[in-house]
């Protein structure tokens, strides 16, 4: 069994400001820090901090050389990496006194990517392997269908969500790991719809699919094909940067599922690991490594998510 991730690199330009700029308003930063990051990369180097041997497919511009030298020294392999002569995708990204965070995405090089491209890069993957996906590269609909067809567990993150989804069949996506709006959106639901209603929506869409909802500072919930339901919290600490949190928490799932644990630990340990990646800076420098994430008992994540 090998995982593929097959997704995006960023450069991450890290504004630290007041408060999130206004239509209008001029504002100036405290700081302007450079991080690596996009959600695959993320995804890519959480999976290889817990314990997963990974693969990573995505594209290059000719100033990102410096985005593999992370990959390469988590020891992923990084050998199915399209190098582009254009610029490599980046993202403006703003965090106020709060942690929190606001996101302008320029894909870059993560728009190359062609049929071709995907072809290459899954040609040695097959039955029982793992496909990891997010929807910040071009093609996305046809590595979607390729990963289906070739036997693979399919796993979307279609973030961010935008129009372009539209083409995708969701119908072969074996797990679907969306926040609370994404999810709504997806099954069609109105603004004013309960959780509950917006996971029976989804789940009567997309019956053969595990679904993850994400719900912030309230925790998540996992409901697998077989309509089983697992309730989780978060582990509070004190926001910095919430950045990569997202991916670091999917990463940390997906390696729970991948190395057997079951559902309830895997989100306990995905829940501990990205609230470490919350209260340090940046993307992937904040995402924990397993020994790490193992000091934490697990005590100290609820079994529930917490209700409004």
């Amino acid at each position: 069994m090998s995982v593929l991730v097959f997704g995006s690199m960023n450069i991450d330009r890290t504004y630290s400001v007041d408060h999130f700029v206004q239509g209008g308003e001029t504002m100036t930063a405290s700081r302007m820090e450079l991080f690596r990051g996009g959600k695959g990369f993320n995804q890519a180097i959480a999976l290889a901090r817990a314990g997963i041997p990974t693969s990573f497919a995505g594209a290059v511009g000719s100033d990102g050389e410096f985005l593999l030298e992370p990959l390469r020294s988590e020891n992923v392999d990084i050998s199915r990496v399209k190098h582009s002569d254009g610029v490599s995708g980046h993202a403006v990204i703003q965090v106020n006194r709060q942690g929190n965070n606001c996101i302008i995405i320029v894909a870059g090089a993560n728009g190359t990517i062609t049929h071709a491209d995907a072809d290459q890069a899954l040609a040695s993957f097959g039955s029982g392997d793992w496909l990891v996906l997010q929807n910040e590269i071009s093609s996305l609909d046809y590595i979607i269908r390729r990963g289906k067809e070739k036997g693979m567990t399919v796993v979307l993150n279609p973030s961010p969500f935008n129009d372009s989804l539209n083409a995708c069949d969701f119908g072969c996506v074996d797990y679907l790991l969306v926040n609370e709006i994404e999810a709504a959106a997806i099954a069609d639901c109105s603004d004013d719809a309960s959780f509950n209603e917006i996971m029976k929506a989804v789940r009567n869409r997309y019956p053969r699919m595990n679904v993850l909802m994400t719900l912030g500072h309230r925790g998540s919930v996992f409901e697998d094909k077989t309509g089983v339901r697992t309730e989780c919290g978060v582990y509070r600490v004190d926001a910095v940067d919430t950045t990569a949190a997202g991916d670091c928490f999917t990463g940390y799932f997906l390696a729970g599922l991948i190395k057997g644990e079951n559902p309830s630990t895997a989100l306990k340990t995905a829940a501990i690991a990205s609230g470490i990646s919350v209260s340090r800076k940046g993307a992937s420098p904040s995402i924990p490594y397993a020994a790490e994430v193992a000091k934490v008992d697990q005590t100290l994540v609820s079994d529930r998510f917490e209700r409004d």
